[in-house]
């Protein structure tokens, strides 16, 4: 029913993964399978279809990786059907409207669940990840991709501020059978991607 795939899934939490829009973007919900309780990772685009998919697996929040306009064009419908909006307070100009913003190295609660914050700017100066604790789950929006960093050339953005989020924010901290998952395409491993960060640096994007 409207095209979403649970992608993984342990004893405590399920992640479900959807494709909307022009752009291809990944929206993404967490959920908790003891209490119910679910966030969707960016209010990317097609509102009806992400309202579906709210309403059928519970969803009463959006965590938005960064305000980016293809990631953002559903947020005033998911908030006129009462979900709240959270982005990072650097990105939250760019939204039409939001709820709450988003700090570093925070906890998110979704029923047992606990999705960690990471800022790791670059992709735009807001830019934020969200690690699974507990699992090897960790969304890095358009952070990082497999084979390279996000597009820093658009506004906003800045090569050697990302590299540096994805060195030290991201590959220091997360072992390497930890899964990527981006705001676009297939995921990763961080296993697969870390031995090419000199690659990405030298070649400036």
């Amino acid at each position: 029913m409207d095209d979403v795939e649970l992608v993984w899934s342990d004893g405590s939490a399920e992640v479900h993964r959807f494709v909307v829009g022009p752009f291809e973007n990944n929206v993404y919900v967490v959920r908790c399978r003891h209490t119910g309780a679910a966030v969707l990772l960016d209010a990317a685009n097609e509102h009806d279809r992400l309202l579906r998919v709210a309403t059928r697996l519970g969803v009463t929040s959006v965590l938005e990786t960064h305000g980016h306009w293809d990631h953002i064009q559903a947020v005033e419908q998911v908030r006129d059907a009462g979900i709240d909006v959270w982005v990072r307070e650097e990105d939250a100009s760019m939204l039409p409207s939001y709820d709450h913003l988003l700090e570093d190295d925070a906890v998110h609660r979704v029923g047992d669940l606990r999705l960690r914050t990471v800022h790791t700017p670059g992709h735009t100066p807001g830019s934020i990840s969200f690690a699974l604790e507990d699992t090897p789950m960790l969304f890095t929006g358009d952070t990082l991709f497999p084979g390279g960093p996000g597009n820093t050339a658009l506004e906003g953005g800045d090569f050697p501020t990302i590299v540096t989020s994805i060195e030290e924010r991201i590959f220091r901290v997360f072992a390497a059978e930890t899964m990527i998952w981006p705001g676009h395409g297939a995921p990763s491993t961080l296993g697969t991607e870390r031995p090419h960060l000199d690659e990405w640096v030298e070649r400036g994007w």
